[in-house]
């Protein structure tokens, strides 16, 4: 099996490219994840010669967490149309910079709270919700073209019935894998855990991170998830590992708890 290779987030503390790019090399890690709800990490401000010049400058490579509001099935078509424009772009700057991955999330949109249930929109319109899914995909897929660049649907709060078959709707294409999140997944009572080992085949990215109860983000080593047993599986499926902390001395101390337990590459 291949090393496992470790990442970072943009951190918040870090203010742009440089530092971050710098901090990565500095600890040992492969890449830096740039989160796309940044002002500094929007297409119109990154540059494919200069992220490609970061990442060898510090022997490094960068994957992109695209905006966590991405909304391409919503009923507003100038909406779902201006948030299909925002990945492609973002696919063609994977493509000129050499990026492998892109984490999205799968919105569950609107719902209305009934005196006995709560419905989805995507969910009582699932149809369309679906053809526009599929749309997407084929979008992505000629985006994509045969550069490698994945997209990768992460897990958050629980896979609603509607969205695991949106999943699986994207995971038709080989332009579409799954990133595991394995904080939000124990938050959840490993509500996904059964969807993703189903689909493991398809796993490229795991979100790393420990979390007690409800409370993720934590780090590692200082929560109740079983991260030899996690790390494993991210061993046999290849997949990249970003380890998901918000602040630098959180990053710092799950480096070092990956050194003692031998878990580091």
């Amino acid at each position: 099996m291949a090393a496992l290779q470790f990442g970072m987030p943009a951190l918040l503390e870090l203010p742009g490219l440089a530092e971050n790019a710098e901090t990565c090399a500095g600890l040992g890690l492969k890449f830096v994840e740039l989160n796309m709800n940044l002002p500094q990490y929007q297409t119109e401000n990154l540059h494919p010669a200069g992220l490609m010049a970061e990442a060898q400058r510090n022997g490094i490579y960068f994957t992109l967490h695209l905006d966590e509001n991405l909304d391409v099935c919503s009923f507003n078509s100038r909406v779902a149309n201006a948030y299909f424009d925002t990945v492609l772009r973002a696919i063609h700057l994977a493509r000129q910079a050499r990026i492998p991955i892109l984490n999205m999330h799968l919105n569950a949109g609107v719902h209305v709270t009934l005196p006995d249930r709560r419905v989805y929109l995507y969910d009582a319109y699932r149809g369309q919700y679906l053809s526009r899914l599929r749309l997407f995909r084929g979008e992505c897929e000629k985006a994509a073209g045969d550069s490698g660049v994945k997209l990768c649907v992460e897990n958050t709060d629980g896979f609603l019935p509607f969205q695991k078959e949106g999943v699986k709707t994207l995971l038709e294409s080989p332009v579409f894998g799954l990133t595991w999140d394995i904080g939000h997944d124990h938050a959840a009572n490993g509500a996904d855990a059964g969807f993703l080992y189903s689909n493991i085949g398809r796993l490229c990215h795991m979100h790393v991170h420990d979390a007690r109860g409800k409370s993720c983000h934590l780090p590692l080593g200082t929560g109740e998830i079983n991260l030899k047993e996690k790390l494993k599986t991210a061993q046999k499926s290849g997949c990249r590992c970003l380890l998901e902390v918000k602040t630098l001395a959180a990053l710092k101390q799950s480096v070092e708890y990956l050194k003692r337990s031998m878990l580091w590459n």
